[in-house]
C-alpha cells in the first residue's frame, strides 16, 4: 500500500519528461561537488534514492541504494544493490559497515522526531568509525510557508536542528552549510551543465538562491 502511494505521488510530482533534465543536474552535483566526499573505494549507501539521480551518479566502488518505492529500482544503474526496505531497518545490508551515507531531501517526509532518532541510530550502526553522513534537504529557517506545500512533509527541519539531532544520537557535525541548493530543480537553479558548474563555483551566490541545506556528520573513530 505504501509502495503504490508513494509511487502514485511521485508520478504527480515528477513528469517523466523531466527526469533527464534533473539527471543532468545532478551529474554536475556530483562530479564537482559531492565527489569530494566519497572516494572510488568507498562503499556507499543511498537511502532514499528516488530516481537514482545521486547514486547513479556518484563514483565509488559498492554502490547500495535503499527506497520504499518499487519504481526506484527501474531507474537505478546496473552496478546498484536495490533493497526495497524501510530506512530504518539498513543496518543489516552490509556485514562490513558503509563508509559513507548519503539522503536527499528525505528526512522532512518522516512522521516525526521519533523516527529521525531510529533513522538516525540505524545509520550509527550502519557506517564504519569515521564513517560520514552526507545530508541534504530544505531548510524550513527560509522556507516559511513553501516547507509545506509538499503533501508529505511531515517534520519541520531547520540546519540547527538537524545537528542538534545528530549530535544527541551519537554523530559529530563536521560541516553545515545552511544555504546551499535552491529549494527545487524547478525553480532558480540554472538548468545547463555548465551554469550548474559556476553556481557550484560561487558559494557567494548559495547565500542568496540557497534554500537547502548540506551538513557532514562523522561517527566516531
Amino acid at each position: 500500500m505504501i509502495n503504490q502511494e508513494l509511487s502514485a505521488l511521485y508520478k504527480i510530482r515528477f513528469k517523466n519528461s523531466e527526469l533527464p533534465r534533473k539527471n543532468a543536474i545532478w551529474k554536475v552535483i556530483c562530479e564537482d561537488f559531492l565527489q569530494n566526499f566519497v572516494d572510488p573505494s568507498d562503499t556507499l549507501l543511498d537511502v532514499a534514492s528516488g530516481y537514482g539521480e545521486f547514486i547513479n551518479n556518484i563514483n565509488c566502488k559498492r554502490k547500495i541504494s535503499v527506497d520504499l518505492n518499487l519504481d526506484t529500482k527501474d531507474f537505478l544503474s546496473k552496478d546498484v544493490e536495490f533493497h526495497n526496505i524501510s530506512a530504518t531497518k539498513i543496518s543489516g545490508l552490509s556485514s562490513e559497515g558503509v563508509d559513507v551515507m548519503f539522503t536527499s531531501n528525505f528526512l522532512e517526509h518522516l512522521p516525526d522526531k521519533k523516527v529521525l532518532d531510529e533513522l538516525l541510530k540505524e545509520a550509527l550502526k550502519t557506517l564504519k568509525p569515521g564513517g560520514k553522513f552526507l545530508i541534504l534537504g530544505p531548510n524550513l529557517k527560509y522556507l516559511a510557508a513553501e516547507y509545506w506545500d509538499f503533501y508529505d512533509h511531515h517534520l519541520g527541519l531547520t540546519h540547527l536542528s538537524l545537528c542538534e539531532a545528530l549530535q544527541l544520537n551519537g554523530f559529530s557535525v563536521d560541516r553545515c552549510i545552511d544555504r546551499f541548493l535552491p529549494y527545487t530543480t524547478q525553480g532558480s537553479l540554472p538548468t545547463h551543465p555548465i551554469l550548474v558548474k559556476l553556481y557550484l563555483r560561487f558559494p557567494f551566490v548559495w547565500r542568496i538562491l540557497g534554500k537547502q541545506f548540506f551538513i557532514v556528520a562523522q561517527k566516531p573513530v
